[in-house]
């Protein structure tokens, strides 16, 4: 349980730097922003895949087939929706959307039927999720009031478009931890290293095709978008191999680890480590201190997760 629940941590810090990428890169469309990281992850996956490639050269097709599924719905679709929101709506909005997902995920893994291995008695998970969901509610009501006053230049259809496609991203996140926890779970011969590598390299034609696709709708709507590396080539180059890396591979890496010591619905609680780190990452980048809302937030955050492990601890050997 304690490498479960440290490699979910680990998986969540480097995670909350892709909230703040957006910001960084405010002036980049979310779709580059996407394909630029997926590129750039796919091909730093290339490395460690060549180390391993016996490993991966055990790899059957519908390893590859579940890979490429996972790729694009749980890397590419995901974080081009979550980058949208966030250049939409600013970062509050879609953050506290995207910060109801260790609720959502829980309930959804236990409710699923037939992985009672994953799961666990509503009147023992309902304690835990409740105090993360009011802890997620007092983080984003500060938040939210944050937005009114540093975002009102943004129009109303931008917020409800924002709102819209954050939850978009909600969905395809709700489903990638599942599949891809039972996946492993039910294939315990593929190590986290080998499946993160190889959901990098199932990444990496995605992001390519995405590329070709977007570069051939600039041209035929006649759009000037300084494509591939847009206005500010050296920042963003330096920031989606960064993320490319951190995020995506020591992530999915870490993630993987996770998965397969951990229980589903309890793997989702801990979610909230990405909220936390993605919360610590916005306020650095603002200079400012939490409210006192924000971190009795915090605080509730750490005693749901604290609980939701204890719940979990009699079924993990």
């Amino acid at each position: 349980m304690l490498i479960g629940v440290l490699c979910a941590l680990g998986a969540g810090l480097v995670w909350g730097m892709v909230f703040v990428t957006p910001l960084l890169l405010a002036d980049y469309p979310g779709i580059v922003l996407s394909l630029g990281r997926y590129l750039a992850f796919g091909l730093i996956a290339i490395i460690p895949a060549l180390v391993d490639s016996k490993r991966i050269g055990t790899l059957r097709r519908d390893d590859w087939r579940a890979a490429l599924k996972l790729s694009l719905v749980g890397n590419l679709l995901y974080y081009a929706a979550l980058a949208t929101a966030i250049q939409l709506a600013d970062a509050p909005l879609p953050t506290m959307i995207i910060g109801t997902l260790p609720v959502v995920i829980s309930v959804c893994s236990n409710w699923s039927p037939g992985h009672g291995a994953d799961s666990v008695a509503w009147r023992l998970l309902l304690p835990s999720v409740a105090i993360i969901l009011i802890g997620l509610l007092c983080v984003n009501s500060a938040e939210l009031a944050h937005m009114k006053i540093a975002t009102h230049h943004r129009s109303v259809s931008d917020y409800v478009l924002g709102c819209l496609i954050a939850i978009a991203a909600v969905a395809a996140w709700t489903w990638y931890p599942i599949v891809n926890s039972r996946y492993l779970k039910a294939n315990p011969h593929i190590s986290s290293t080998t499946w993160a590598s190889a959901q990098g390299l199932a990444t990496l034609p995605l992001a390519l095709i995405g590329f070709l696709g977007y570069f051939v709708y600039l041209k035929l709507s006649g759009d000037l978008y300084p494509f591939p590396f847009g206005p500010r080539p050296g920042l963003f180059i330096g920031l989606m191999l960064l993320i490319g890396f951190c995020a995506s591979w020591i992530g999915t890496l870490l993630w993987n680890k996770a998965s397969q010591h951990l229980p589903t619905t309890l793997l989702a609680q801990l979610i909230v480590f990405e909220t936390l780190a993605a919360l610590l990452y916005a306020f650095i980048l603002r200079g400012t201190a939490p409210s006192a809302a924000v971190i009795v937030g915090i605080i509730l955050l750490g005693t749901g997760v604290i609980l939701g492990v204890r719940t979990f601890q009699h079924q993990i050997p």
